[in-house]
């Protein structure tokens, strides 16, 4: 009996240093995909704003509320069972589903860019005149969900691809992307819910008699637009830069060398021309060729679906009018 005793305790030592050292394996895993998903997480963070302004300050924080359970389901209900399972029958599909992401990473980066160099936007405007503000808030939060899933659709990709070079393990990705989940959700909405408050918080303190207070509101109201401005550029070049980025990456993995061999080039390059900081200069110089791969690559799919589908559409109706 106490030798079956001392034998159940063994195996109950061995089970817990099996599950702490799963649990080493999801922290590593989940730490160095998010890592990796960073250009999106700032992308996401910087374009959710957009979704709130403009409307009743009381509805700004439940409608983040709404989105980020929309978020949660997103990524825990739809994009990780699927990216499971494809990582379990079909892995080789994911290299695709990344380059997919990246083109159109590349294509809302570059988008963008167009739209401030031409002074116009492409789509639908909300300018005009709220006649069901339920409908439209509602409106608002669906896209913002839409508008998620794409992005978290690209974390997710991202998160498997690394953690599948760390673990063969089903439960140990599955925790990990679970843990990354849930981690780049809360830091990316908590982060907008301070943003978009950071007005409010401003004109609270602005009307307060203590001369410092009213300094600290005063900035914060000046600070808020410069901030959004410099959210929307760092979002641009995010896209650009993580969707370049994985096409370089995709095209490599395929045996298409050409972009990879170019991005890496210019990497060595700036390696060598400043030695004494070779490692910052040589991720600018990658980062710098990615994202400008992204842009070339983006301003064709945008002129390709702005231009020439727009102008296929227009001989359409000119024939059915004939």
């Amino acid at each position: 009996m106490p030798g079956g005793l001392v034998a159940l305790l063994d195996d109950v030592s061995v089970i817990a240093r099996a599950a702490a050292a799963s649990m080493d394996d999801i922290s590593v895993a989940a730490s160095k995909a998010g890592t990796k998903a960073a250009g999106v997480v700032i992308d996401d963070a910087a374009v959710t704003p957009s979704y709130v302004t403009g409307l009743s300050p009381k509805r700004e924080l439940p409608i983040i509320w709404q989105i980020t359970k929309g978020s949660l389901k997103n990524k825990l209900l739809i994009l990780l069972p699927g990216a499971l399972a494809l990582s379990w029958f079909l892995p080789q599909a994911i290299i695709f589903i990344l380059m997919l992401g990246g083109a159109y990473l590349s294509f809302e980066g570059a988008e963008k860019v167009m739209e401030k160099l031409e002074g116009e936007k492409h789509g639908k405007t909300l300018e005009d005149k709220i006649e069901n503000p339920a409908k439209f808030e509602q409106q608002r939060i669906n896209g913002a969900i839409r508008t998620d899933l794409i992005l978290s659709a690209e974390i997710i990709a991202i998160s498997l691809n690394e953690i599948a070079t760390i673990t063969d393990s089903f439960w140990v990705r599955a925790a990990a992307l679970a843990a990354v989940g849930i981690a780049i959700t809360v830091i990316v909405y908590g982060s907008v819910a301070l943003i978009v408050k950071m007005d409010d918080v401003g004109l609270h303190l602005a009307e307060k008699p203590s001369a410092l207070a009213q300094s600290v509101g005063r900035f914060l109201l000046a600070a808020m637009p410069k901030l959004l401005v410099a959210l929307s550029f760092i979002g641009t070049i995010a896209m650009l830069w993580v969707g370049g980025g994985i096409i370089v990456h995709g095209t490599h993995e395929i045996g298409i060398d050409v972009l990879y061999n170019l991005a890496h080039g210019a990497e060595y390059w700036a390696q060598g021309v400043l030695p004494g900081a070779a490692g910052f200069a040589g991720w600018l110089a990658y980062a710098t060729v990615s994202a400008l791969i992204g842009l070339v690559l983006g301003a064709i799919i945008a002129f390709v679906l702005h231009k020439v589908v727009h102008m296929g559409h227009g001989f359409g109706k000119q024939a059915e009018a004939h």
